[in-house]
């Protein structure tokens, strides 16, 4: 899965504190601007397959559809 998503950097102090704007709960930081950057993508794939395993678990035994999908937001 590919998705596009908008990651927030903000400088504290000898931090930077890094978040997704589109899932709550994706944050993480860093000394540097690239270990930042680092630790978002990991912390979003990890929220991400995280959402997708409870989704799962949630469906029980009872039968679902489950396809891709695709929006634009400006």
């Amino acid at each position: 899965m590919i998705g596009q998503f908008t990651a927030v950097y903000i400088k504290q102090g000898k931090w930077y504190v890094a978040t997704v704007e589109e899932i709550p709960g994706v944050n993480t930081q860093g000394r540097t601007l690239a270990e930042a950057k680092r630790n978002l993508k990991e912390a979003l794939v990890l929220v991400l397959e995280a959402n997708r395993s409870l989704a799962h678990e949630s469906h029980g035994r009872r039968a679902v559809i489950e396809e891709p999908i695709s929006v634009a937001v400006e």
